[in-house]
């Protein structure tokens, strides 16, 4: 076969060089030779470098280790905290509440605590105010928020304070951990008291942080964020003796804390920074502007509109009935007092006492006591008054122990101070004399009269008016407070008798030996001297002067006890004690206690003023109501210008007008004497007549004009 003679290509592509294209002249003189670095600056280069790799070493190293502890801390923590219901209510002592005769609540006296409550059924205006308050990234930080560390810190330190002095951007969950102690429990054989405890709960360090951190971690991963606020509601000491939302809100405004308006929220939100002072029973205008503040925040983090803040600072919270009472003042300190302590002070139950507290009578008291004193005594006097109001039985209606009613666990006047009862002791000196045979018209001399006793020598006692009146009866030596009838009557039937009838009527304070004994000069309390009294009323029987009914158990329907006064034993015959009553009405009507006579009905009572005018007091009653009213100094200055028939006498009237509003009028069970009859005109003695003249003329005359 032949070719056409051309040549065949390759079947290998011939191997090529690839040539570096010339650059330019230009750039080829324009290039310098490498300069070398400087060996010092890359020395302390490669130092830092080092340093900084053996730093992240170390740091990624000791992070690893420390989340590790962390996270065993945390675990280990998680596995002993209770389960969630256990958690809610953590008083070591229980609560008192106080019932009125009506059954409603006027006071509380302990750890009062309402009542479970949850983040879902509480008022969602209390909800927002405490996370607007206390935690407003509290549903989106693990426990621990470093964010609000962070500005804590700046802040302290911008304030001129340590970093972890001040505010301590402490989470919701971090301040319940603190609530809960970090599971420590309550022991009585490492602290002295429960306060102590608390105190050490609430104790500062870094230590006391780390653990509150770790402890609230595993509260968030034990626990939802609802559960989580819920035992905070729960537990939070909100002031007036009130832990929890529920108690609180009963406390302060008697309603639940599902039913809170906003600025009834803001209130309770506002109490967790301080709640004994800013609590609204002690300083109701200054929680009112802390409330402000908190609706402002609200409004700030979207919780509120514009419309309703307007509404809430237009309307702020005010405080309940029975709030504005101030936890009933003397009267429930009396009768916390007069329960056995294990159920009172000291209980760890919840308890319910009922009393015999009449609300209205208690304020007829206040107001007719304020009244007097800003009405009739100078101002700026430092004179006390106390007055009690109870029925005849013994029942309490009402107490006021000082001028100053809005108080808790103050000195109660009433029931506490042991005062001289001067003229106010004589009822029981002619009760003795009635009860032995007397009576009211029974006579007796009022003239100078001296006693030789042993070991003080002549004794002559004086009445008041230093004069002397004669043959009086034994009515009118009560009506003018003679002293003289009054010693002479004790000293004929026997000072021991006066005492043991006084006695038996319910004063139990030792009572003098001497002569004296008749004119007060032993000392009684009020609170007995108006229990004694009102044995006279009820027609001559003792009675135990009481204000506790009934104590359960919250939730029990059966008493645990109760009452422990009442009408006891008869003291006197009923004749006695309405002979009595009558001479006592008498001193209202017309004697030394005029200015305590009542407009619309009948009333009796005594006076009485102690030496030197230290003690002034007026005892009396209506058909209804007993009622004692004691005025004088706490460090026995003498009055100046007061006696029993003086202001006494118009506080007793001005409480006992307001008491008996609305109530119907009837006569006291009292003697009423017959009326004496009038004297007889004395005979019209006839004239003696001349004989008839036999002149005509005469007898005319003496027919037209009269005469002999």
């Amino acid at each position: 076969m032949s070719t056409s003679g051309r040549k065949r290509p390759p079947l290998v592509a011939p191997k090529r060089t690839r040539k570096t294209p010339a650059k330019p002249a230009a750039k080829r003189a324009r290039r310098k030779p490498a300069r070398s670095r400087n060996p010092i600056i890359a020395f302390f280069t490669r130092i830092i470098g080092w340093v900084f790799r053996v730093i992240w070493g170390i740091s990624w190293r000791i992070g690893v280790v420390i989340t590790l502890i962390v996270g065993v801390a945390v675990a280990y923590t998680y596995t002993t905290l209770p389960e969630y219901a256990s958690l809610l209510d953590g008083r070591a002592k229980g609560s008192v509440t106080l019932l009125d005769s009506k059954g409603d609540v006027f006071a509380w006296r302990g750890d009062q605590f309402g009542g479970v409550i949850d983040a879902d059924t509480v008022s969602k205006h209390l909800k927002n105010a405490v996370i607007a308050t206390e935690d407003r990234r509290f549903y989106m930080h693990p426990g621990v928020d470093p964010i609000g560390i962070a500005s804590a810190i700046r802040i302290n330190l911008r304030e001129g304070r340590g970093p972890l002095s001040g505010n301590g951007g402490s989470t919701i969950t971090q301040q319940t951990a603190k609530l809960l102690c970090f599971g420590v429990e309550f022991d009585e054989t490492q602290w002295k008291n429960e306060a102590e405890y608390i105190a050490d709960c609430r104790r500062s360090s870094l230590w006391r942080k780390a653990k509150e951190a770790i402890y609230a971690l595993a509260m968030e991963a034990k626990y939802t964020k609802d559960q989580v606020l819920s035992v905070y509601l729960n537990r939070a000491y909100l002031g007036g003796g009130a832990y929890g939302a529920e108690a609180a809100a009963q406390r302060y405004f008697g309603k639940s804390a599902a039913n809170l308006n906003p600025s009834e929220g803001a209130m309770l939100a506002g109490l967790l920074t301080a709640p004994s002072t800013l609590a609204p029973t002690s300083n109701l205008e200054r929680s009112q502007n802390r409330a402000s503040v908190v609706i402002g925040l609200m409004r700030r983090q979207g919780y509120l509109s514009d419309s309703e803040v307007a509404i809430a600072l237009a309307n702020p919270a005010e405080l309940s009935a029975a709030a504005e009472a101030q936890a009933g003042g003397y009267f429930a300190d009396w009768v916390m007092a007069s329960g056995p302590e294990f159920f009172t002070r000291d209980t760890t139950e919840d308890v319910i006492i009922k009393t015999t507290l009449d609300q209205r009578i208690q304020r007829a008291a206040e107001d007719a006591l304020k009244y007097i004193f800003e009405e009739k005594v100078r101002e700026g006097s430092k004179a006390q008054a106390a007055i009690v109001v109870m029925s005849a039985d013994g029942a309490v209606r009402g107490m006021v122990g000082g001028r100053k009613t809005k108080v808790v666990g103050a000195f109660n006047r009433a029931t506490q101070a042991n005062r001289q009862t001067g003229s106010a002791f004589k009822p029981f000196v002619y009760a003795t004399a009635l009860e032995l045979g007397y009576h009211y018209d029974s006579v007796v001399v009022d003239e100078p009269y001296c006693l030789n006793i042993a070991g003080s020598g002549r004794w002559c006692p004086e009445n008041y008016t230093r004069k002397h009146y004669g043959r009086v009866t034994l009515a009118e030596a009560l009506r003018q407070s003679l002293n003289i009838p009054a010693v002479k009557i004790s000293e004929s039937v026997g000072r021991e008798l006066v005492r043991k009838v006084a006695s038996d009527f319910g004063i139990e304070s030792d009572l003098a030996a001497g002569p004296a004994l008749a004119l007060g000069a032993s000392e009684s309390t009020l609170i007995e001297m108006t229990g004694a009294y009102a044995g006279i009323l009820n027609g001559g029987s003792s009675v135990t002067p009481y204000g506790l009914v009934e104590l359960s158990l919250l939730g029990d329907s059966t008493p645990l006890m109760g009452s422990g006064g009442g009408i006891g034993e008869r003291v006197i015959r009923e004749e006695a004690a309405r002979e009595l009553i009558y001479m006592m009405s008498r001193v209202v009507d017309g004697g030394t206690g005029g200015r305590a006579k009542l407009p619309d009905r009948e009333a009796a009572g005594k006076t009485g003023t102690t030496q030197a005018a230290r003690d002034a007091w007026f005892l009396g009653f209506s058909a209804d109501y007993v009622a004692g009213v004691w005025m004088g100094y706490d460090d026995n200055t003498p009055l100046t210008g007061v006696t029993g028939g003086g202001l006494p006498a118009e506080i007793w009237h001005e409480t006992m007008v307001r008491v008996h509003e609305g109530v119907p009028v009837k006569p006291l069970p009292m003697l009423r004497p017959a009326p004496k009859p009038a004297p007889a005109p004395a005979p019209r003695q006839r004239r003696e007549q001349r004989p008839r003249s036999n002149n005509p003329i005469e007898n005319i005359l003496r027919g037209i004009f009269g005469g002999n």
